[in-house]
């Protein structure tokens, strides 16, 4: 498929979601076709969202003894993790894929699963680009990808030592019970670093770099209270969260990879759970009463004593509920968008861009793509450049033509490594805002005020339904991590009730 989009997704190891259920059809249940109802069925617990976080959910409920379902609205699981096939047995990564220090809990579920990792392409040469001057620099630089550029380098301490400062005063688990909070969420990101900062446009252009590729957006959409719980949340029960975790690669939350990319993690525990994992079935309406609750679906309608909505809050309020959800819980809902993120992948024979001291990693304060990564599988072939075109970028070149994106990228990627950047041998791009079932990527943008007067319902059961999905996560909000654990707690919240 020469590459301006995927018009046939294929998962990993070559199988489609539907070649995969064949094969195995002890293992995944599929649902009959849309608005054929079967004979209900009955659990313990049914789990909305067979992502990370509902699959990490329904694990640890069934380890607990308890019967448990999964209902997912599309034909795969994964959620926001996603391989595709290139053919030939290779793949590249169209969703989450980093993990690195203090995220323990995806990667103890790697492990159990028997998902290995390894370190991410990190030798040689950064490259930045900002009001056209371009610079190399070693990727061991203090602030990771951030190039020392003069005109950028003093700004860009100052900011990041001052929020990590702040993000010390901010609860992860309440960030609206910070001291400052009404400060803090009376203001944007980009108010207050234009405040505390010199202002320097190039400056700026590394800021909206780093919040594309983070958030999905810039950084005029997020509150700054939002923003130091992000923060604080690039950290566990032990280590206090830092900006540079989340931007680095070394010691940072892009520092290794799993084997067989990270799609393999949702692959091998929706096998374990078996036939409790029930494909097409999006839900519609979830009612509840003193005695349980009654999912309905495409699929058909399902029964349980309590249920695990683990999806992103927009899409949580796009189902019917009965009783209807309390106002704060709704009107949250309403308020928290998803990030927009498009990722555009060029691929190569080899990554030669090693052989030129390049580590692959790039910021750019101009183009489409800000932020550039190595995504090339472990054994080195294909080489893959991956680039993520985020907010601002990413709302204005999804209204072009395929081929505009792809010569822009490539243009971009050329502007970074140099004319070989042209010679691709296939490209992809993804445009997460276009899924059913994500529209957006990769996490819920909370802009001012929403913590400060809407922030307790993010978590609090209501009823016998519980919240899950990586926007509630108290630590790695928005990651793998976050997702994983946010499962794991919605999870010991039902086993608690039951």
């Amino acid at each position: 498929m020469q590459g301006t989009g995927i018009t046939r997704r294929r998962l990993v190891g070559g199988a489609t979601a539907t070649a995969l259920a064949a094969a195995v059809p002890s293992q995944v249940a599929r649902a009959a076709t849309k608005g054929t109802q079967r004979p209900a069925r009955s659990a313990d617990v049914i789990v909305v969202g067979a992502g990370l976080a509902g699959l990490a959910a329904a694990r640890t409920v069934a380890a607990q003894g308890k019967s448990v379902l999964v209902l997912e609205a599309r034909d795969r699981v994964g959620g926001r993790v996603l391989n595709h096939d290139l053919g030939n047995g290779d793949y590249s990564e169209l969703g989450a894929m980093f993990t690195g220090p203090t995220q323990t809990r995806i990667q103890q579920l790697a492990t159990d699963v028997g998902v290995g990792l390894y370190k991410t392409y990190n030798t040689g040469n950064n490259v930045s680009y900002v009001d056209g001057r371009r610079m190399a620099y070693p990727a061991n630089t203090p602030l990771g990808i951030v190039p020392p550029d003069p005109l950028v380098a003093a700004d860009a301490a100052a900011v990041v030592t001052l929020l990590d400062q702040l993000s010390q005063d901010v609860p992860v688990d309440k960030p609206w019970e910070s001291s400052k909070a009404d400060e803090y969420d009376r203001q944007t990101l980009d108010t207050w670093i234009r405040e505390h900062s010199s202002g320097n446009p190039d400056f700026m252009s590394i800021v909206q770099a780093a919040t594309n590729a983070i958030f999905g957006a810039e950084a005029r959409d997020i509150s700054l209270l939002y923003t130091l719980f992000y923060i604080a949340a690039s950290g566990d029960e032990t280590h206090a969260g830092t900006f540079e975790r989340n931007f680095n690669t070394a010691d940072g939350a892009q520092e290794s990879r799993f084997k067989g990319g990270a799609y393999q993690i949702p692959i091998k525990v929706a096998a374990q759970l078996g036939s409790s994992v029930v494909l097409s079935a999006p839900v519609r309406r979830v009612s509840q009463t003193s005695d349980g609750v009654s999912v309905v679906s495409d699929a058909s309608t399902f029964a349980g004593k309590r249920v695990i909505v683990a999806m992103p809050p927009a899409l949580a309020g796009r189902i019917v509920y009965d009783p209807i959800m309390p106002p704060l819980r709704d009107q949250l809902t309403q308020r928290m968008p998803q990030g927009t993120l498009m990722k555009f992948e060029a691929i190569y024979d080899k990554p030669w861009w090693r052989d030129k001291g390049y580590t692959g990693q790039a910021v750019s304060g101009q183009g489409a793509i800000r932020v550039t990564f190595d995504i090339t599988p472990e054994d080195g072939s294909p080489g893959i450049l991956m680039g993520f075109i985020g907010g601002h970028e990413a709302r204005t070149w999804e209204q072009r033509s395929p081929d505009d994106l792809k010569k822009e990228c490539l243009n971009n990627l050329a502007t970074l490594f140099g004319e070989d950047a042209r010679a691709v041998k296939d490209t992809v791009s993804f445009n997460w805002s276009t899924e059913e079932w994500s529209r957006g990527c990769p996490v819920a943008i909370v802009g001012p005020g929403t913590y400060s007067d809407f922030g307790t319902a993010l978590r609090a059961p209501v009823g016998r339904i519980h919240w899950a999905g990586t926007e509630t996560a108290t630590y790695w909000n928005g990651y793998m991590d976050g997702a994983v654990r946010s499962g794991e707690r919605a999870a010991a919240e039902v086993l608690a009730a039951l």
